[in-house]
């Protein structure tokens, strides 16, 4: 990772093949940045993605509307207490400085050992600015959550996800520092969430992170029918009292 951002030499970081496919060598830069509502076609796609990934496909709702209802309502909870969703874009060429937002989007420059194909040239190029020539590479997804055993709220960090292209490069630490970051300087105590422990490139990737795994408990989850028992107990209660 190089700190510095230099305009690269575009033949030496850019091809175009027939396919309109865009292979990057060299050098890549990225930006972290917080998404907005122009980022709705990427960030369902994206969603869809992490489910395919995990063989859930069958259990994806979500429509463009109703993550816009989640992510974007027109009266917010306060910045990064509502659901939030980070995206980490990257570009042959440098971004511009960023400008004083809610959150200042984060620039770094990654030097690559083997090439990059954006073989989604269209369906995944960025509409944030006038920027041409960047990419959606993947998200981060947290919000705020609350716990007795805390004076303040922590975030819970529901998932990371790059699309094959960006995967081994780095940008996982990037990213999820991002939001660790946000964390520590925003008066949250934690960054929690689910570490899959089959998963052990991902169980130690966060253990790199300085995520520390907790034995003793075991995630639980009340859905489906067995949540819907409940609502239908309601129901019938509310008829016993009439």
């Amino acid at each position: 990772m190089a700190p510095a951002l230099q305009q690269p030499t575009p033949s030496e970081t850019i091809t175009i093949d027939a396919s309109s496919d865009v292979t990057i060598t060299g050098k890549i830069y990225t930006r972290v940045r917080l998404a907005t509502k122009s980022d709705l076609s990427h960030i369902y796609q994206l969603f869809y993605q992490i489910h395919e990934y995990h063989n859930y496909t069958h259990l994806y709702k979500a429509t463009e509307s109703s993550l816009a209802n989640l992510l974007f309502k027109e009266n917010p909870l306060p910045l990064f207490y509502g659901p939030s969703v980070l995206l980490l874009e990257v570009s042959p060429t440098p971004f511009n400085e960023p400008t004083n937002e809610g959150f200042k989007p984060v620039l770094t420059t990654f030097d690559l050992k083997f090439p990059v194909v954006e073989g989604q040239v269209e369906e995944f190029r960025s509409k944030y600015d006038d920027k041409s020539d960047a990419y959606i590479a993947g998200y981060a997804f947290f919000y705020a959550n609350y716990s007795c055993f805390y004076d303040k709220p922590g975030f819970y960090f529901e998932s990371l996800y790059f699309r094959e292209s960006y995967r081994k490069l780095g940008m996982g630490s990037l990213l999820f520092g991002t939001v660790a970051s946000i964390a520590a300087n925003n008066g949250f105590v934690s960054v929690e969430g689910i570490v899959a422990v089959w998963n052990k490139k991902s169980y130690d990737f966060y253990i790199n992170m300085g995520v520390e795994i907790f034995d003793e408990f075991r995630y639980g989850k009340l859905h489906g029918e067995n949540l819907q028992k409940y609502a239908d107990n309601k129901e019938k209660n509310d008829e016993g009292s009439c």
